[in-house]
């Protein structure tokens, strides 16, 4: 473990999946159930509530992988959290906007000019907002991507925000083989689920969510920050550690 932070070269993307949905299915419902309600309050409260959801959910999680149990009331207790995942999600967010921004606003303009604009301008407004669209959206995931561990780092170790990113700039960083191996394997699950006209992608966030979750706990071992030490098998379906 690099200067006891978080171990490296441990995350094993197919089988982080196999072992959150061997670790979640006997309360399959209780998590579909828990990433559901989260999604929406998440949503419908305009992002000001997402990172709270989604810290709970991870803590529903991660309470499952060290301890075996969890209940719906876990979903809550991202709100013991709300200033640190409130930052987190503004880094996330805000930029998101910025991006559409850049994009949209050149394409709107162009089209207000109405008959001021030829076909030929209008086409090369078009193709130079798609190519920066392209490289933005790449940068994008790519930021994103080295954020993945902040808001687990917040309800499991309670870090705050900048810490918590910083944090997870490093592992992410130093695992950044099996990250991207996580993250394909996530894009091929989730464009199964599209094939049922999006609605399997619902049924399949509480797997994705365990098997993000079976990653953060082979990168970050469970540590003292819990009110209760783990049993000694608290890992057995999380992968082994060195």
């Amino acid at each position: 473990m690099e200067n006891q932070d978080f171990t490296i070269g441990q995350i094993k993307p197919v089988e982080c999946y196999k072992q959150g949905w061997e670790i979640i299915k006997s309360d399959y419902w209780l998590f579909f159930a828990i990433a559901l309600v989260g999604g929406l309050i998440g949503g419908m409260s305009l992002y000001i509530l997402l990172g709270v959801m989604i810290c709970g959910i991870f803590y529903a999680n991660l309470q499952k992988i060290d301890h075996g149990i969890a209940s719906f009331d876990n979903l809550w207790k991202g709100f013991g959290f709300f200033v640190p995942s409130l930052i987190v999600t503004l880094f996330i967010v805000v930029p998101m906007i910025f991006v559409y921004a850049i994009i949209y606003v050149p394409i709107i303009f162009a089209a207000m000019m109405g008959p001021n604009l030829n076909p030929e301008e209008f086409m090369g407004i078009l193709i130079g907002a798609f190519a920066v669209d392209a490289v933005l959206i790449v940068l994008m995931v790519c930021f994103h991507t080295l954020l993945m561990f902040s808001f687990p780092l917040i309800i499991d170790r309670n870090l705050s925000a900048f810490q918590a990113m910083k944090t997870s700039m490093k592992a992410v960083w130093k695992n950044l083989g099996g990250v991207t191996g996580l993250i394909g394997v996530q894009i091929v699950l989730m464009l199964l689920g599209m094939l049922t006209c999006g609605i399997g992608i619902y049924f399949l966030m509480p797997i994705l969510m365990a098997g993000f979750a079976v990653a953060y706990r082979q990168v970050f071992p469970a540590g003292q920050n819990f009110q209760t030490p783990p049993p000694p098998n608290a890992f057995s379906g999380a992968g082994s550690y060195t």
